[in-house]
């Protein structure tokens, strides 16, 4: 990457060579190509009926908690459920959640004008992919359940 160095001054080699510092990602390339093979084994239709089915299962029993409003209705929904606690801040029930062992992110979302446009400062977002099922539902509702009784 570099032609020569002082302690006042740097030349840099001529692209593309000044652009190759550092190790190569080279475990990064074998995990990726570890993945592809792994997805590459299990039947796509299958994978993509069963996240819209734990998604669509999920999204019905966090309607049916008090306080609990789900932000967005899509005629088709993807692996992501975004909520409110009535009478909450997003980034206090991420917290209460977090601590209960559930991952999910908050906030805006990087998108603020949206957020703003429907008048709330975030959301609490939970996400779904082949690895999840029923018990991670489970606790999902189970930490939103008692972090309601904290408010």
């Amino acid at each position: 990457m570099i032609e020569h160095v002082t302690l006042q001054h740097s030349t840099y080699q001529k692209p593309p060579y000044k652009f190759e510092a550092g190790t190569p990602n080279i475990a990064g390339a074998v995990g990726l190509g570890a993945a592809i093979k792994y997805l590459g084994e299990i039947p796509r239709e299958q994978l993509i009926q069963q996240e819209n089915e734990l998604v669509r299962r999920t999204a019905s029993r966090l309607q049916q908690l008090p306080g609990v409003r789900l932000v967005g209705e899509p005629t088709h929904r993807s692996a992501v459920i975004s909520f409110l606690l009535e009478g909450s801040h997003p980034h206090d029930i991420g917290t209460l959640l977090d601590q209960q062992g559930v991952a999910v992110r908050t906030g805006h979302h990087c998108a603020m004008p949206l957020m703003e446009f429907l008048g709330i400062p975030g959301t609490i977002r939970a996400s779904f992919s082949l690895y999840n099922n029923d018990d991670d539902t489970n606790r999902l509702i189970a930490a939103v359940e008692k972090a309601a009784t904290f408010l």
